[in-house]
């Protein structure tokens, strides 16, 4: 039902969130063969996505039922660095890693990924995107690098794991997970910060 849920958030979330104060727009990425897809919804502000939560629930329930889940999880994301070297093309992919930082490096983390980490990802083969996501509260990070296609992801992946390792050593952090994914929806808006 993969197909059927990217049809649904493209023609129906997409269009239905469009209207929502504040919304900057949409990505999905998926994982075909786990079975896993993730959302991720920018907002202007803090504010913004607190407001429109209570709307959101419903749109994003259809969008569980649509590719076939029975529930999904809901975080909450500070956008701490966006940085593009070019817009998401057809056939984009993404590798995403989830870190544990101490709650009182959180300011050191960020400087660390825009002053050191993020020259190094710009040198991987078929670099599209970077992003850094802090969740402050919990002492949580996600980053998120974009290639051009599948083989610039594949090619990569020994040298990313080499600055991912370098980064969460400089972070003090501790690598929770890493994935990769498909990009089936680059529509998210949030401008450049690096």
């Amino acid at each position: 039902m993969i197909d059927d849920g990217i049809s649904h958030v493209r023609d129906a979330v997409m269009p239905a969130l469009s209207h929502l104060d504040g919304y900057l727009g949409l990505s999905l990425m998926i994982d075909r063969e786990k079975g896993r897809g993730i959302v991720t919804t920018a907002w202007r502000s803090e504010d913004a996505m607190r407001d429109s939560a209570d709307r959101v629930m419903a749109i994003r329930d259809a969008a569980v039922s649509a590719f076939g889940a029975s529930r999904a999880d809901v975080d909450g994301w500070e956008v701490a660095v966006m940085h593009r070297a070019h817009h998401a093309r057809e056939g984009s992919c993404v590798r995403a890693s989830w870190l544990r930082l101490g709650k009182d490096d959180v300011a050191d983390a960020i400087e660390t990924f825009k002053h050191g980490t993020l020259a190094k990802i710009e040198d991987l083969p078929g670099f599209c995107s970077a992003s850094l996501f802090i969740n402050r509260a919990e002492g949580r990070a996600v980053t998120t690098v974009g290639y051009d296609d599948r083989s610039s992801l594949e090619y990569s992946r020994e040298g990313a794991n080499a600055v991912r390792d370098e980064a969460a050593r400089q972070m003090e952090a501790d690598v929770l997970d890493v994935a990769e994914f498909e990009l089936a929806l680059a529509h998210l808006h949030v401008p450049e910060m690096v």
